[in-house]
């Protein structure tokens, strides 16, 4: 279903459940998973105690880099305050229907409706916008024109 995407990475702030969500909801794989030490962890984030957990998931040719980010005993980080990770990725659907479909019955968090765009080199396309569990936005385009 998913045509084209680019290389993104989130962050979460439960790294097991937005696993299961981009697994359930995309259809993702989880290829790997990693646990950064604390010098590394601090280096990359800024954030004294830092420590980060990292999980790769594939579909196709795109990997989707899921990071959760702690710091001290367990405590999560503010990453709205560090500006930690991306919060857009645009999808480009094959079957638009189909696709919307499966969000409902997943019963994600929509931001709008399906709508058709008006200009630009998306015109006539359908566009949506969901959320994942930590409201990140996630975008939907058909690939075809409606």
């Amino acid at each position: 279903m998913i045509v084209r995407l680019n290389h993104t990475s989130f962050t979460v702030s439960n790294l097991k459940k937005s696993i299961n969500f981009y697994k359930k909801v995309l259809d993702f794989k989880l290829v790997n998973f990693s646990k950064r030490n604390k010098k590394f962890s601090q280096l990359v984030t800024g954030i004294t105690n830092a420590e980060l957990k990292i999980a790769y998931l594939k579909k196709a040719n795109f990997y989707l880099e899921l990071i959760e980010y702690t710091s001290g005993k367990g405590t999560k980080a503010d990453t709205c305050v560090n500006n930690i990770g991306s919060s857009h990725i645009c999808f480009d659907i094959k079957n638009f229907d189909f696709f919307l479909n499966k969000l409902i019955k997943n019963r994600v968090k929509f931001v709008g409706t399906p709508t058709t765009i008006p200009a630009g080199p998306n015109k006539g396309k359908k566009v949506l916008y969901f959320e994942d569990i930590d409201n990140n936005t996630l975008e939907i385009i058909s690939l075809n024109k409606y």
